[in-house]
C-alpha cells in the first residue's frame, strides 16, 4: 500500500483500532436509567491497520456500540463501514468521474424512518442494521443525485428530514428534504459563487438557513486529502431560505469566519433568524486547519478554538447583527432535538483546551456555564441528549451520553450525565473494552426508532 505523500500523526486518544471486536455484559459504575433503552452510536475515522492517512478527516467510517437495556450495558461492539472505499476503490476514477457510493461513511450516524445511516458530506448514506453491519448505499429510490450532507435536521413536529448536498463541481449547492416516511419530496439548486466546504446548516420552524463561507477547493491540496482552506477574497454570507420556497434565498453578509458545527436556530417574534454556531475567527481557522492536517492531537491550542456565537438576521432591514455569547472554547454544540428549529434554553458543548476537557451547558436565560471538568488526562467526545420520558418534562431533563478516552489511547467510558446537573457526578459510567479513539458525531436510537 502506498502511503500518501503528506501523511497526518494521530496517536494517543487519536490513534485508529486494528480490529472489530464484541463484548457483552460491561460493566456499570453508579446506576444506568432504566429510561435509556437503545443503543448509543458514534461514528469517526479510523484507517486500516498499515494505512496512512493524508487527513484525520479522510479514514474510513468505524461506528462504535453500546447497547442498553433495562439498566444494563449489554453490548459493545464497532464495526468499519463496509464502503467499496475500504476495499481499495477512489471516489474520483481514473477518467475524472466522481462516484458518490465511494464515499468512506465516517462522520455521522442518526435514524430515520426505520435505516439506521452512516454519513459523510462527500457521498452516499450507507444504510447500516442494529448490530452496525453494513446493507449498503442509499439513494432514495434513485432521487438524490448529489452528496448528503452528514448534518440533516429533522424537524421535531413533521417529522421531515432536512438536508442539502455541496460539491467541487456545479451544482456547488443543493437543498433536499424527505418526508416523514423517508420518501425525497424536494431538492433545489441554490446559486452560490463557487465550491466552499460547507459542513453544516440550520432549519426553524420555516426557514433553511445556509453558511457560504470562506473555506473553497482548492486543486493544490488535493495531496493533503482535504483539498479546501481559507480564501480571503471569497467573503461570508449566511443564507435565509423559506422551506415553501425552496431554492428563493436571501443572503446576509457578515464577518468572515467559519463554522463547522451550528447550535440551533429559530425564527423569533420579530420575524427575525436567531443562529446560535461554534465560530472560528480567520486566524483560528487557520489555526485549526493547520493542525487538524498535521497533528490533530496538538490542535487544542487557544489560537484554532471556536467560540458560541450569535447571528440575527433581520429579512425586514436586511441587516446581521453579531454577538459572541461566551469566549470559552468549545465544539460539537448539541441541544434537545425536541428544540430544533425552535428557541432553546440551553446548548451542551465539548471544552478543550488540551490542559482540561469538559462537557459544558449553556444557559440562553441566565447566561451562566456549567461544566463538568474531566480533567487533563481525559478527552471528551460530542454530548448527545437522550430526553427523560416524564410528562412534561423541562427542556434539560434528560442525559447526556458521551465516549471518553483517556489521552494516552489506555482506556474509554460511556459517560452518562444528568442534563440537570452537568457539573455533578456521573449519573453512570460504562467501562469499554477498549480505547475509543475520538471521533464525530453519533446518536441515541431508541427501539422504535
Amino acid at each position: 500500500m502506498t502511503p500518501p505523500a503528506h501523511a497526518v500523526r494521530l496517536t494517543g486518544h487519536l490513534a485508529p483500532v486494528p480490529d472489530e471486536i464484541d463484548a457483552r455484559d460491561l460493566p456499570v459504575h453508579g446506576a444506568l436509567p432504566p429510561e435509556l433503552t437503545g443503543r448509543y452510536l458514534r461514528n469517526g475515522p479510523n484507517p486500516r491497520p498499515g494505512e496512512s492517512t493524508a487527513h484525520w478527516f479522510t479514514g474510513h467510517g468505524m461506528v462504535h456500540g453500546v447497547r442498553l437495556r433495562d439498566g444494563r450495558a449489554e453490548w459493545y461492539r464497532n464495526r468499519w463501514v463496509r464502503t467499496r472505499s475500504l476495499t481499495g476503490e477512489k471516489m474520483i476514477g481514473p477518467d475524472g468521474t466522481f462516484d458518490r457510493r465511494v464515499g468512506v461513511a465516517n462522520t455521522h450516524v442518526l435514524a430515520h424512518a426505520g435505516k439506521i445511516m452512516a454519513l459523510v458530506e462527500s457521498g452516499y448514506p450507507h444504510v447500516l442494521t442494529p448490530d452496525l453491519d453494513t446493507v449498503g448505499t442509499c439513494d432514495f429510490d434513485g432521487r438524490l443525485t448529489t452528496a448528503m450532507t452528514a448534518h440533516p435536521k429533522t424537524d421535531p413536529v413533521s417529522g421531515e428530514l432536512h438536508f442539502f448536498g455541496y460539491s467541487p463541481m456545479p451544482p456547488f449547492l443543493t437543498y433536499h428534504r424527505l418526508s416523514a416516511a423517508g420518501e425525497l419530496v424536494t431538492s433545489a439548486e441554490i446559486a452560490v459563487p463557487g465550491p466552499t466546504m460547507m459542513h453544516d446548516f440550520a432549519i426553524t420552524d420555516r426557514h433553511a438557513v445556509f453558511l457560504d463561507l470562506p473555506m473553497t477547493f482548492q486543486l493544490d491540496r488535493l495531496d493533503r486529502g482535504m483539498p479546501y482552506g481559507w480564501d480571503d477574497a471569497y467573503g461570508a454570507r449566511i443564507g435565509v431560505m423559506p422551506l415553501d420556497t425552496p431554492g428563493a434565498v436571501r443572503w446576509f453578509d457578515v464577518e468572515p469566519g467559519y463554522v463547522f458545527h451550528v447550535g440551533n436556530a429559530h425564527t423569533d417574534d420579530a420575524g427575525r433568524v436567531v443562529l446560535d454556531g461554534a465560530r472560528y475567527s480567520r486566524a483560528a481557522t487557520v489555526a485549526m486547519w493547520d493542525g487538524l492536517g498535521s497533528d490533530p492531537a496538538a490542535q487544542a491550542a487557544e489560537t484554532g478554538q471556536a467560540r458560541l456565537h450569535r447571528w440575527v438576521l433581520d429579512p425586514a432591514t436586511g441587516t446581521s447583527v453579531e454577538t459572541t455569547l461566551n469566549e470559552r472554547g468549545i465544539e460539537f454544540p448539541t441541544l434537545d432535538d425536541e428544540r430544533v428549529g425552535r428557541r432553546a434554553r440551553y446548548r451542551y458543548a465539548v471544552s478543550d483546551t488540551g490542559g482540561a476537557a469538559g462537557i459544558v451547558k449553556f444557559d440562553e436565560d441566565t447566561g451562566s456555564a456549567a461544566v463538568h471538568d474531566l480533567g487533563a488526562d481525559t478527552a471528551a467526545g460530542e454530548a448527545v441528549f437522550v430526553p427523560s420520558a416524564a410528562p412534561g418534562r423541562g427542556e434539560d431533563e434528560g442525559w447526556l451520553l458521551t465516549i471518553t478516552t483517556r489521552r494516552d489511547g489506555s482506556a474509554s467510558q460511556l459517560l452518562v450525565l444528568d442534563a440537570t446537573d452537568v457539573a455533578g457526578a456521573p449519573v453512570a459510567a460504562v467501562d469499554l473494552p477498549r480505547g475509543v479513539p475520538a471521533g464525530f458525531h453519533g446518536s441515541f436510537v431508541t427501539d422504535t426508532s
